[in-house]
């Protein structure tokens, strides 16, 4: 299939940035764009040009291409799988390419989804040992990753391959300092039938590999409904999310830096003086927003969780509650995590965290860590379910929207303002995996349903 390419017309560039809706911090105005709207579908939306191709309406000036499709074949002779989702972007070995390792969300089945093809027929072309679970080679699990090296100059895939294969429903991760991957399972599936093995993990997947890596789960940082990670540069500290309506906050500290396979302790975050917080927000506004609230952190036992209650364990010990945690990002000495279903309408919540000068070597003399909340959303015109999210160059974020009815690309500047970015008019699929490329030329994001892996290209100047 040939690639789609669109560039919006220039001409309202500067009525774009003149007149660009913003919200207040408090959300209380946004561009007119309302979810059952027709006219957000259609792109309708001040500052933002419908797309003549009914793909993805952007402001003026932005081009987008689709550099990956599920379905094609890949250069180690898979398919690309379906169901693209969290990505991680590194420095490729010249200065004009990036290597881009991408999550697929897929369980054993449909097939459709399969890198082996539609009958799994290409399933004796990889060796059960490069399969987390083969399942006895009839059902084995089609989530994974796969890595593109992509020439940001020429716009062009170089290449691209199966890097992790066997594991189930790779939803969302994160980078490491060090050049990885960090890939996690949304699945807590045990061990029977044709399923050989626990799920409910997370695996390391080095940029730097030309092909599948052994399949080895991280064990020790825990085993439960894995969301995404984010990882200090300065400690190799990991923060997770937990896709869970009841999910909790947690933290790895590894015993060897950068080597997380060597084992660590796990934490669950808990808000001083006043455990078993709610923040969910759902019943009465529990948990104020834009107030800095200290932070602390409890040790969880045998986190192999065969029960699948590590949430619950936790809790009961004093652990805050929140609403199906999704995408984290790093900051500067902080990090932000979305909570797809906080908030009293269930729209959606974005939390931020401030690391302690003692991050993971807290004594009682050490300046705590806060968490506050940062956005709730009260109008689903405004947000609507967020999920992955990054940090843009200059420091904006940027936002998925899951909601299966109008779907957006949101950018919240630093000042707590937010506007629209781009809006999915082509399908009621979800934006996921949203990341910069490592020089900040360039936006990649997936359409999941679609099988769409994008490239979004612009002065980034005009928006920031």
């Amino acid at each position: 299939m040939n690639k789609i390419e669109t560039t919006i017309s220039t001409t309202n560039r500067r009525n774009f940035i003149k007149n660009a809706v913003l919200a207040s911090i408090g959300f209380s105005i946004l561009s007119s764009c309302n979810t059952d709207d027709l006219f957000c579908k259609q792109g309708a939306v001040e500052g933002i040009i419908p797309d003549p191709n009914n793909y993805l309406s952007l402001p003026p000036g932005f081009s987008y291409k689709i550099i990956s499709q599920s379905g094609e074949i890949m250069d180690d002779g898979f398919y690309v799988p379906g169901r693209p989702d969290g990505m991680g972007t590194f420095p490729g070995n010249s200065g004009d390419t990036v290597v881009i390792v991408g999550n697929h969300e897929n369980s054993p089945n449909p097939l459709s989804n399969s890198p082996f093809g539609t009958n799994n027929e290409l399933l004796n072309n990889i060796h059960n040992s490069q399969l987390y679970d083969a399942g006895g080679m009839t059902q084995p699990g089609l989530g994974g990753t796969t890595t593109l090296v992509y020439n940001e100059n020429t716009r062009v895939v170089k290449q691209q391959y199966l890097s992790l294969a066997g594991t189930y429903r790779n939803c969302a991760g994160g980078v490491t300092p060090w050049g990885s991957w960090l890939s996690c399972e949304e699945d807590v599936t045990k061990m029977g039938g044709k399923t050989e093995k626990d799920h409910g993990y997370v695996f390391e997947v080095p940029a730097s590999n030309k092909g599948l890596v052994i399949p080895e789960p991280i064990i020790a940082m825990g085993r439960f409904n894995h969301e995404a990670v984010a990882v200090d540069p300065n400690t190799s500290i990991v923060y997770m999310t937990e896709d869970r309506p009841d999910g909790l906050f947690y933290r790895f500290i590894p015993n060897v830096p950068e080597n997380l396979k060597k084992g660590g302790k796990l934490q669950v975050l808990s808000i001083k003086n006043q455990p078993k917080m709610d923040t969910r927000n759902w019943e009465q506004p529990t948990f104020k927003r834009n107030v800095e609230t200290q932070a602390i952190w409890l040790d969880i036992n045998s986190p192999l969780a065969p029960e699948d209650d590590l949430r619950y364990r936790g809790y009961k010990n004093g652990a805050a509650r929140f609403a199906r945690g999704e995408g984290i990002w790093f900051g500067n000495n902080e990090l932000f995590f979305a909570c797809t279903n906080g908030g009293p309408g269930k729209w959606g919540q974005i939390f931020r965290y401030k690391l302690s000068p003692d991050e993971g070597k807290e004594t009682k003399d050490s300046i705590p860590a806060s968490i506050e909340l940062y956005k709730e959303s009260t109008d689903r015109g405004v947000l609507n379910m967020c999920d992955n999210l990054t940090i843009a160059p200059w420091g904006d974020l940027m936002i998925c929207e899951d909601n299966g009815v109008c779907n957006r690309i949101l950018q919240i500047k630093k000042d707590g303002s937010i506007r629209t970015f781009g809006i999915n008019i082509n399908s009621d699929s979800e934006f996921a995996g949203i990341v910069f490329s490592p020089s900040g030329r360039t936006l990649f994001v997936n359409l999941q349903e679609n099988g769409h892996t994008l490239a979004i290209t612009s002065p980034w100047n005009s928006i920031s």
